[in-house]
């Protein structure tokens, strides 16, 4: 989630529970409830989306930007028998005289 949560006093959210309550659930937006200016609770939405698996919740939330299938790293930066990343050698920097 980004940008600000939304706050409200307890006295609003005691009055307008259900409407706020499925607004949190409809929109994902959590919301902040305060006593005093002052937080005092966080209302999230479920997770329980009714999708059978978790991953089907995140349809539609991804979006892909080239090739997935393509390695992210050229195989000569893999070393084959360990499995393990090669560290790229520094560059020599030729000093001034």
């Amino acid at each position: 989630m980004t940008g600000q949560m939304r706050s409200i006093a307890i006295t609003e959210f005691k009055a307008q529970c259900l409407g706020l309550l499925e607004n949190v659930a409809r929109t994902g937006e959590a919301l902040v409830i305060t006593k005093h200016g002052k937080p005092l609770a966080r209302v999230i939405p479920s997770r329980e989306s009714g999708a059978r698996y978790l991953q089907q919740s995140l349809a539609g939330t991804v979006t892909i930007v080239g090739d997935v299938m393509e390695p992210a790293l050229p195989p000569e930066a893999w070393n084959a028998m360990t499995g393990e990343l090669i560290q790229p050698a520094r560059s020599k920097t030729k000093r001034s005289r």
